[in-house]
């Protein structure tokens, strides 16, 4: 059975709104992830953010599941609110909420008019070092990613630049159910839709940090290739690109969700 996630509204609606659906990292809270960004797009977007198993708002996740079934659990548990919106649907997921996002672009394209991928690909590492991760995780708690997390997660700086954020992301992970990262991490060891973009019902972006090491722009140019979609590299960022530079993210995304900044209210 797909897992439970929960929603949390990080810019609410307003008459006449698109919607907006963001995803986390793993190891992150939506919540500190995407809030700048959410602030920062023009126009009139509702933006509802959903939390991995175990991270955030939503419940532990303590049966197995996998990216697809992380899938169908975004879909669920957006229906009514999609199914609301006066205007456009479209959704947004960094890491491993990218890789949900990819899964709905091959199954549920029909579901959103577009839909971004960031800091993510159509298959991230390697399967062993997953199950590795994962054993790590479970033996001595998510405290034990934090020194190597925020080395991947962050381009040189942005500590020293916004060490609150940082340090609110960095809580997030410490924070996050030991059981359910470690079940992500199994979900993203057997996560492969490279033979799949074509099927991409959507248009697709999918977006690098420059200085991001797990997810390069090698992934970003792979997945647009692939979908016939659009790739964008972006300067000083890493791995969680929407915390890094959120008004860049934002500028970005409105571009290519194509939202009408002569929208925007005063």
């Amino acid at each position: 059975m797909p897992p439970t996630v929960a929603l949390t509204e990080l810019r609410p609606a307003s008459p006449g709104a698109d919607l907006l659906v963001v995803g986390p990292s793993l190891g992150t809270a939506v919540a500190p992830l995407w809030s700048a960004c959410a602030t920062d797009l023009p126009g009139e977007v509702c933006v509802i953010g959903w939390d991995l198993p175990g991270h955030g708002r939503s419940r532990a996740g303590v049966e197995p599941f996998t990216v697809a079934g992380l899938a169908e659990s975004v879909l669920a548990a957006t229906e009514l609110v999609r199914n609301q919106a006066p205007g456009r649907v479209w959704y947004a997921g960094v890491s491993l909420g990218g890789a949900v996002g990819l899964q709905l672009a091959v199954e549920h394209g029909e579901a959103f008019d577009g839909i971004a991928v960031l800091c993510a690909g159509a298959k991230i590492g390697e399967a062993t070092d997953w199950h590795e991760r994962a054993d790590l995780v479970r033996r001595m708690s998510t405290s034990v990613m934090i020194s190597g997390s925020a080395q991947r997660w962050f381009a040189p700086g942005f500590l020293d630049r916004d060490p609150r954020l940082g340090t609110n992301l960095l809580n997030s992970l410490q924070d996050t159910d030991q059981e359910s990262y470690a079940r992500c991490c199994e979900a993203l060891a057997d996560f492969d839709l490279t033979s799949r973009l074509g099927e991409a019902g959507v248009p697709v972006l999918a977006l690098a940090g420059a200085a991001d090491e797990v997810t390069p722009m090698a992934s970003a140019e792979q997945i647009a290739r692939g979908t016939g979609g659009r790739a964008v590299l972006l300067d000083d960022a890493a791995h969680l690109a929407p915390a890094e530079q959120p008004s860049a993210v934002a500028a970005i995304l409105a571009d290519f969700f194509r939202i009408e900044v002569s929208h925007a209210t005063a």
